[in-house]
């Protein structure tokens, strides 16, 4: 038997009312006296603050939060089944597993959010009647997970589930899609520029006049997938996209190791690697190499993990480092100028000068960089050339800005970001 559908009236709560709940939520996820979880289903939250609050957990089932302020809240886990979060704010938002299936999406600006591993499939909401005992459709518009003319740049949606969702016109620039099932997605006119669709399936999927320039365009599954008329100039897919190290004269790892004695011998015995223009997405383990003052211009280590490694003086510029595992890498003294690095991950990673054995200081230089989204957390720039970099919606907690040159960057008040500036610290920010 088909359900019927019956209309749900909302409860209106006030905002001093929504502040009292969200610090008996606080308290309930501290484990103190007086807590509560945040049940608040069904309730109109529309145009209310929440202070970038952590509601891990918390229950907002068919509530509507049209224009509500959410941003830099944590979300992790919390069912928000069936919402309306039309025209949200959910900047720098964490929804870690969240339930968004049925959820409104419409207009919310999103970006930077983090969605791994959320479930926005399209769903219906129902309940049972005491009388009847029949189910009945509430009416919460719309049904399927309507993302249409969302901000999603920057996101982080590794894993997530957005089948059947409708993300017409959405904005998903720079994101992070990796592995997400987008199966039978109406994505026309979407714009997934600079996004990394590594391992994503859109299977039935439409993706006609989306705009995919710059993005990572690997492993993907196409089957019965529309993209007539997409825009796929500059896209990164499974061929090569520059050299390949076949090019290269000799076996990589043979190369690696004439590096390497180049270096400790300084230079007597061994060669300089030479990577300009090389695609080298297809070779591992770089990470355990030293690859100090390396050449590689123009190279590509797109969405490579190389954690640790080591490339101090370094020959880097307009490399294309984007979505790349950089944690602790050591970048001192290297040239980076106008390379490629939105959502690298460069935690804790030390690109301060490099001091030589002679005496000589080598600034690292990052002038004209790309670093929009990126993560640099605990990362030392002290004394690097900014000049002209693009920092926006870079995570700047604990960066360690002293000295730099940041004349003409792109970015927000480091200070109110977290990083560590001084009077030496040169700022005329964009």
């Amino acid at each position: 038997m088909d359900a019927a559908q019956t209309h749900r009236q909302l409860e209106r709560l006030s905002q001093d009312d929504l502040d009292g709940l969200i610090k008996r939520h606080v308290r309930f996820r501290n484990g103190r006296l007086g807590g509560a979880r945040a049940v608040l289903s069904f309730f109109d939250l529309a145009w209310l603050d929440f202070h970038g609050a952590d509601l891990t957990d918390a229950d907002f089932t068919g509530a509507s939060m049209s224009r509500a302020t959410l941003t830099g809240v944590t979300l992790d886990y919390a069912s928000m089944f069936a919402v309306d979060l039309r025209g949200a704010s959910l900047e720098a938002a964490s929804m870690v597993k969240t339930d968004l299936r049925g959820a409104c999406l419409r207009g919310a600006r999103m970006v930077g959010a983090t969605l791994i591993d959320a479930d926005l499939r399209e769903s219906y909401l129902a309940e049972r009647k005491e009388v009847d005992r029949d189910l009945h459709w509430i009416e919460i518009e719309p049904s399927v997970s309507e993302m249409h003319q969302a901000d999603l740049a920057g996101a982080d949606l590794t894993g997530a589930k957005i089948s059947g969702a409708v993300c017409v016109n959405a904005n998903f620039s720079d994101a992070i899609l990796r592995d997400t099932r987008m199966v039978r997605c109406n994505l026309r006119g979407a714009n997934l520029s600079g996004a990394n669709l590594d391992g994503a399936d859109l299977s039935w999927a439409s993706l006609e006049k989306a705009v995919l320039r710059d993005a990572v365009f690997t492993r993907i599954k196409t089957n019965m997938t529309e993209l007539g008329g997409a825009d796929l100039t500059g896209a990164l897919t499974d061929r090569p996209a520059g050299k390949t190290p076949d090019a290269l004269g000799a076996p990589v790892e043979v190369l690696l190791d004439r590096h390497e004695a180049w270096i400790e011998t300084s230079s007597a015995k061994g060669a300089q690697l030479d990577v300009t223009g090389v695609d080298l997405r297809g070779v591992e383990d770089l990470g355990s190499i030293d690859l100090t003052a390396l050449v590689a211009e123009d190279a590509i280590f797109c969405a490579m993990d190389l954690t640790g490694v080591r490339m101090a003086a370094g020959r880097l510029a307009r490399a294309d480092l984007r979505f790349a595992a950089l944690d602790g890498a050591d970048l001192r003294g290297s040239d980076l100028s106008e390379a490629r690095l939105q959502n690298a991950r460069l935690t804790g990673a030390n690109l301060r000068a490099l001091v030589t054995e002679a005496g000589h200081r080598m600034a690292t230089r990052l002038p004209g960089a790309d670093l929009r989204y990126a993560d640099l957390r605990g990362v030392d720039l002290r004394g690097a050339d900014l000049r002209g970099a693009d920092l926006s919606h870079a995570v700047l907690q604990g960066t360690d800005l002293r000295g730099a040159d940041l004349r003409d960057a792109r970015l927000t008040d480091p200070t109110r970001a977290g990083a560590r500036v001084d009077e030496t610290t040169r700022l005329s920010a964009r």
